[in-house]
């Protein structure tokens, strides 16, 4: 079915496109920015309000906003006018930031062996990069992957690099990676292949929830080895037997 187009906020232009017989995809931006997280994050919020009780899901992403309804309370046709309603006049909300976190980041080749790799690859000192990554607040665009894995950006070009050709078997809880020009934190233990520099001792993910939202802000503070274990950091290395 062709995608049904409508404009929304300040001459922006947006489409409908279809995912299942229960399922629409709202389409805002054809490109990653930085910019973007706001509109998604207020078109997300203004969604959720006009489905309400008729929603099963609702999943926003880098560019787009998946809404999966209840098809046995309205419609594919009842849901795309109810987008449509929702999102006419859309305006940025005074909240659109979502939540500010400082994570704290133990950056140590111990814990983050790809910090010797990023800095013979940038040219920049291990120092350098630590600071150049600790110098921005970066946007959480989307979760996947695993509960609670945010994907953050952008990092500046000089960091960025290519994720890892043979992903590692076993990645720690809590540490902090670059894959292209997003920043992470893995939220639990697990394979991965993105460029480890560092660890966080801070819980992402518990009890079903995770501390990070997409619209939400993050900044990174690093702290040395002795506070890491105050706080209760893992010392574990990175690879191992699982």
């Amino acid at each position: 079915m062709t995608a049904l187009s409508f404009n929304y906020g300040c001459g922006y232009a947006g489409c409908i496109e279809t995912v299942a017989i229960d399922c629409l995809m709202v389409r805002l931006f054809n490109a990653i920015s930085e910019d973007n997280v706001g509109w998604l994050q207020a078109a997300t919020d203004k969604l959720r309000t006009a489905f309400a009780s008729n929603l099963i899901d609702i999943v926003p992403s880098y560019t787009t906003v998946m809404v999966h309804f209840d098809l046995m309370s309205i419609d594919i046709q009842q849901a795309r006018q109810m987008i449509l309603s929702a999102l006419h006049d859309l305006e940025l909300s005074a909240d659109a930031g979502g939540n500010l976190h400082c994570i704290p980041v133990w950056y140590d080749p111990s814990v983050g062996p790809d910090l010797i790799t990023l800095a013979e690859r940038s040219g920049l000192d291990q120092e350098e990069i630590i600071r150049r990554h600790c110098a921005k607040v970066y946007r959480v665009f989307a979760l996947g992957f695993t509960p609670g894995f945010a994907f953050m950006g952008l990092v500046e070009p000089a960091l960025a690099a290519p994720r890892l050709a043979t992903p590692r078997q076993r990645i720690i809880a809590g540490s902090v990676g670059i894959g292209e020009r997003q920043t992470a934190i893995y939220p639990s233990e697990s394979p991965g292949g993105w460029n480890v520099i560092g660890r966080t001792p801070v819980l992402l993910f518990s009890e079903g929830q995770s501390l990070l939202a997409p619209g939400d802000s993050v900044s990174f503070e690093a702290i040395d080895r002795g506070r890491f274990i105050e706080l209760g950091g893992n010392l574990a290395p990175l690879e191992g037997k699982p």
